[in-house]
């Protein structure tokens, strides 16, 4: 099997998937795939060492990051996706004539309870962010105010940003930095790109943060590395921010300061509970987050939908005639 999936890197994954994408699957294939099947041929794999294969990612010690635990149920099922990938190419290839993974069902994921900030702790944390680095604070807050993802904060240009309509455009992201050079990923659907408007008063306190940035370029001279991007938020001297460190930085300061712990993302989910939790309609929500769908939105917040759904029902208490006054 080893063979064939350096035939499937070069002939599909470098040119058919995108960097993260690719770089991801050859995680899975170099970590818990290739170990477990890379000795047999192609035609050697049957289904039976497929599920052998899913059952030992199940058990303790199947994580390959030096972490405690199990491998999560959704980690299990993108390395399910990945087999069926490489097999799937085979077959299209006309290397095998039935898939291995054709009679294996798809591993069940078990769907996290969704963690966030209530209006109250985002509001703390926010305080909280007026101890850290400007930029780091900025870049904090206008993902739990925008609801943005990660990469799209990372890709953020000043182009962008308009202090007269106090908007910030979302038109691509970053996910993946090699070697030092960061990937520009533009949007799969047009939704993705999307006008959010902000808080005036965030938009002040970003537009004082721009004239602090544009003195520090002037002052740069010939050391701006930023080539032809003016990214909102960097690494120093103009440079895109290493697509991981933003989460990383989120997490030690949190923990620095001993706050209740959501990661990086969550931020983004914090922003769409606040919202929902203030009536806000589920529609301008899925705007705002840049979602394909008003039934993805509604799918991923069903938590938080259900407790005012409830709290709705609960303000006819007031009508029930048996109540004692």
């Amino acid at each position: 099997m080893t063979e064939f999936v350096e035939e499937w890197k070069t002939k599909y994954a470098q040119t058919e998937l995108s960097p993260l994408t690719s770089k991801t699957y050859n995680h899975h294939l170099k970590n818990h795939i290739s170990p477990a099947l890379g000795h047999l041929k192609l035609d050697e794999i049957k289904p039976m060492h497929v599920l052998s294969l899913i059952e030992d990612l199940r058990k303790p010690g199947a994580r390959k990051d030096n972490s405690d635990g199990s491998l999560s149920s959704g980690t299990i099922e993108y390395i399910y996706r990945v087999m069926k990938n490489v097999f799937s190419r085979a077959k299209d290839w006309s290397i095998l004539t039935q898939s291995p993974m054709a009679s294996i069902k798809k591993p069940k994921v078990t769907q996290k309870k969704l963690k966030f900030y209530d209006e109250q702790e985002a509001a703390e944390v926010i305080t909280l962010l007026y101890k850290a680095p400007i930029m780091w604070r900025l870049f904090c807050i206008c993902a739990i105010l925008g609801g943005f993802r990660r990469g799209e904060l990372l890709a953020l240009e000043w182009s962008e940003v308009d202090f007269e309509n106090h908007t910030i455009k979302i038109s691509k992201s970053i996910s993946l930095t090699i070697k030092s050079q960061a990937v520009i990923k533009l949007p799969k659907t047009d939704d993705s790109i999307r006008t959010v408007d902000m808080p005036v008063w965030y938009m002040e306190e970003l537009k004082l943060y721009k004239e602090r940035c544009e003195k520090e370029r002037i002052a740069l001279g010939n050391k701006w590395l930023g080539g032809d991007e003016n990214y909102v938020f960097h690494a120093g001297f103009e440079k895109a921010i290493y697509h991981t460190q933003p989460s990383k930085w989120w997490k030690n300061f949190v923990e620095k300061h001993e706050f209740k712990y959501v990661r990086f993302h969550d931020l983004r989910h914090s922003c769409a509970t606040i919202l929902l939790e203030n009536d806000v309609s589920l529609k301008a929500i899925q705007e705002r987050l840049g979602h394909s769908k008003q039934q993805v939105t509604a799918d991923l917040y069903t938590h938080v939908s259900k407790s005012l759904s409830r709290e709705t029902a609960n303000k006819f208490n007031n009508l029930n005639p048996n109540k004692k006054s």
